[in-house]
């Protein structure tokens, strides 16, 4: 009712937009949600090897982590990640590499970050489809 009002009172003065303007302001302020975007391995290769910055990020337990990873992955299990994500990753807008054992883990872990706002995700799947070197250190 109130907008049937606001048109009739302000449509002979060419104003008929003016009744939406808060309602849209309230639409835009709401953040987009981004979904993470499944890569290769050979993909998120390239982009660490680009030279910009990224986060790797293993999210597989920490028996798994000691036994082979990635070098430079920062591990946070996907059972802990909405708890320590944003403390641990401050940056949702940083480039965000996930990895697990076989893929299940990283796409969980990836659409646990969208959801908490992070913006550029992406999710290679496991150490099992990774051709190239792991460290055990």
């Amino acid at each position: 009712m109130k907008r049937l009002l606001c048109m009739i009172t302000l449509l002979p003065f060419g104003f008929f937009g003016s009744c939406n303007s808060r309602d849209q302001q309230q639409d835009n302020s709401k953040a987009a949600v981004t979904e993470p975007q499944k890569i290769s391995a050979s993909q998120a290769k390239a982009l660490m090897d680009e030279g910009k910055p990224y986060t790797l990020l293993d999210v597989r337990t920490v028996e798994e982590f000691n036994g082979g990873r990635i070098k430079g992955a920062m591990l946070i299990p996907v059972d802990e990640l909405s708890s320590r994500a944003e403390k641990e990753l401050p940056d949702k807008n940083a480039t965000i590499l996930v990895y697990c054992r076989s893929g299940a883990r990283s796409a969980r872990a990836a659409q646990i970050l969208a959801d908490l706002g992070f913006t550029a995700i992406y999710d290679f799947g496991g150490l099992m489809g990774w051709p190239y070197e792991i460290v055990n250190e």
